[in-house]
């Protein structure tokens, strides 16, 4: 008997609803930027991961709902983890000459 290991460790079925580009600002900056927002439901309620890319290369995650209050080291996987999955082929351009 194999014990199933959870997608998000801490959250039941949780599922990715919605990936979202929008504009956010940050109390460090005046300069208005944009975030991306992973909306999610799960067995516990729903909430979202909020990811914001700096210049400096630096991430920054942000839990709402079901994710309040979760630190950096446990949103950044949990965010990896729900993100949609695309079942594409990867675009690549061959070098030419």
């Amino acid at each position: 008997m194999t014990e199933e290991v959870p997608l998000v460790p801490g959250l039941e079925s949780p599922s990715a609803r919605a990936l979202e580009r929008f504009a956010i600002r940050t109390r460090e900056s005046s300069v208005t930027r944009s975030a991306w927002r992973l909306s999610v439901t799960s067995a516990e309620g729903e909430g979202a991961i909020v990811v914001l890319e700096l210049s400096s290369g630096e991430t920054l995650y942000r839990g709402e709902g079901v994710f309040l209050g979760w630190p950096q080291e446990r949103l950044e996987p949990a965010y990896r983890a729900l993100l949609p999955r695309s079942d594409e082929p990867t675009f690549e351009i061959g070098q030419l000459g």
